[in-house]
Order: structure tokens, then sequence, then C-alpha cells
């Protein structure tokens, strides 16, 4: 089995986060959005992980390190792909080419899930998940018979056809024949919506007689955005419980309360505050006067006599004095 992770996008919608570091590698509940995502991949499939694969831009060498030594963590080997232009989802995918083969799982790396067992693969061609949603019109969706077969793929409708949104994860029993369907349509220049989508292949396949499940997850947790990202750190700390919990030694923390579920990286200094709940703060980072909740604060960041909620914070970030709502980037200092 293999996993191909194409997370190549700007992340245009979590700036200013994204400046400095791709949106798959912000933390959430103390590790980065990718990690969280092929852990629970490989947790939930149904055989062994052999091979993770990465479709990412211009992201830098420590980047590139930063995700071999993830997909090692899994037991598999990691393999790096470059998408250098954004010409859809089927064009990034197109991109592992040399690793689309065999049993893959295709997983975007802006969304995270909550789910108990990958469903059973043996009676189809593929397994695509989905959630019920309320506005499906910036998803694709798809429509199914009374047997759970999709019969139609539909990419962002206007107009309603179905309320199942397609989350970004599949499976395919045959890669290489999803690879033919993918080049095919960059061979024969098909789009929708100016890009190469994912779903006109799968609809190709589902044509020629390959037969494509829909399989539902208990919880769909986006990270598109800063508001989406702050709850599924809430959601991952909620869930994942005493997992995800790491406390620093009670020696850095004076005269402060600690609200669980939390994460503390290491080398966080606390003093005369209350963190929590639904805290994640990196590694080195100094919280003096404060109060913090439900929200993200990265690493090597000071924070002085301020009330934080629902808030992202980057990293060497200098805060005093001030009660606020946040989404501030890297390197910077208000006072």
């Amino acid at each position: 089995m293999k996993i191909i992770v194409p997370m190549a996008g700007m992340g245009k919608r979590m700036r200013p986060h994204t400046l400095t570091i791709p949106k798959p590698l912000i933390p959430v509940a103390g590790k980065p959005i990718v990690q969280h995502l092929v852990e629970d991949i490989t947790k939930v499939c149904h055989e062994p992980v052999d091979e993770i694969a990465f479709v990412i831009g211009d992201f830098g060498k420590e980047v590139e390190k930063n995700l071999i030594r993830i997909a090692e963590e899994q037991g598999a080997k990691g393999t790096i792909y470059y998408q250098d232009e954004p010409l859809g989802t089927a064009h990034a995918i197109l991109c592992a080419a040399d690793s689309l083969t065999g049993k893959v799982v295709i997983a975007f790396a802006d969304t995270l899930f909550k789910t108990e067992m990958i469903a059973d693969t043996a009676n189809s061609d593929g397994i695509i998940w989905v959630s019920k949603i309320e506005d499906p019109r910036m998803f694709g969706v798809v429509k199914l018979d009374g047997s759970g077969v999709i019969t139609d793929f539909v990419e962002k409708p206007q107009t309603f056809v179905s309320d199942l949104a397609i989350i970004g994860i599949y499976y395919i029993k045959d890669g290489d024949n999803l690879k033919m369907e993918l080049q095919y349509l960059i061979d024969n220049d098909i789009r929708d919506k100016g890009e190469y989508q994912l779903t006109n292949a799968l609809e190709n396949m589902k044509q020629k007689g390959k037969k494509l499940r829909a399989a539902t997850v208990e919880e769909w947790l986006d990270c598109g955005n800063k508001d989406a990202t702050v709850y599924t750190n809430r959601r991952i700390l909620e869930i994942k419980k005493g997992a995800a919990l790491n406390l620093s030694a009670a020696s850095n923390f004076k005269n402060s309360v600690i609200i669980n579920p939390c994460y503390i990286g290491e080398d966080v200094k606390i003093e005369n505050s209350v963190v929590g709940p639904y805290a994640s703060i990196g590694k080195g980072t100094q919280i003096t006067n404060s109060i913090i909740r439900n929200s993200i604060v990265q690493s090597n960041t000071v924070i002085s006599s301020h009330c934080i909620d629902n808030s992202m914070v980057g990293n060497h970030v200098i805060l005093q004095n001030k009660m606020s709502e946040l989404s501030m980037g890297d390197y910077t200092t208000e006072q």
C-alpha cells in the first residue's frame, strides 16, 4: 500500500501563517497537519504502508527532510515529487506517477478525519470518503445508488445535486489504471473550471465499469483557514486526550494553571498565567501574566499581559499588553 499526499498549494487562505511555512506543516495539537494525516491513515489501513509520497512546491530542503522523517516514522519509505504549476488535483497526483502503482491511498493535506477503519475494499475498485454538508458548492460531490456505489461525480455544483462532499481521501485498488486516466486528461487537455480534476478521471473509470463506492467518516476536520484550524486543534486535543498531551517539567510553570486538554511543548515557560483549555503551545515559548485558551501558539514566541482566544500566533512573535483575537504570522512584534 502506498500513500500519495498532494500538498503543493500556496495556502493563501491561511496567510500570514503560510508566508514562512507550507500549510500542511503548520502544527495543530503539537504536530504538523500532514503528520497527523499520515499517522491516522496508516493506523486505519487494512495492510502495511510501504511508501509515502509527498507532492510539494519549492519548500526547501529542510521541509523535505522533515517530510521524509514523517514517512520513516511510519515505517515507510518517503519520496518527494514536485508540482511546479497549480494545474489542478489530477495534475498534482500525476506528478507522483512513479509511485502511482498498485494499491494507493490519495490524501490531500488540508484534511484530517476521524474513522475507526478504512472501509472494506474487497468488493470495489475504489473508495471515496465523503461527508454530508449544508453547502456543497465549494466541493466536489457524489451521487449514489441504493447500494452505496457512486453514479455521478460533480465538481463544485452551483445548483443542488448532492450534499455528499468529497473530503479529499481516496483509495484506489489499481494505481496504474488511475495513472492512465490522469494522463488521458493531460494529453487531451480536458479541464473543468480551468484545471485538470481528479473527479474527471474517476468518472472515466466509472464509465468503463470500475465500481467506486462512497464511505463516510465519523468526523471531517478542515484546516483551510484560521478558524477551521483552531477548531481542528481543539477537536484533536479532545479526541486524542492524553495521547496528544505533552506537559514540560512543572518547574517551568510558576503560579500558573494549566486546564487540559492542552499541548505544551518542550522548554515552554509559563508564569502567573492560565493556559487552556484547548491550547497548543510550541517549543521555547514564554508566557507571563496572560490567559490563553482555544488557540495555537507556535515556537519561540513571547506573550506578556495578553488575553488570547480563538487565535493563531506564529513563531518568534512578541505580544504585550493587549486583549484580542489574533491571526498573527511569524517574526511579528506588537506592543
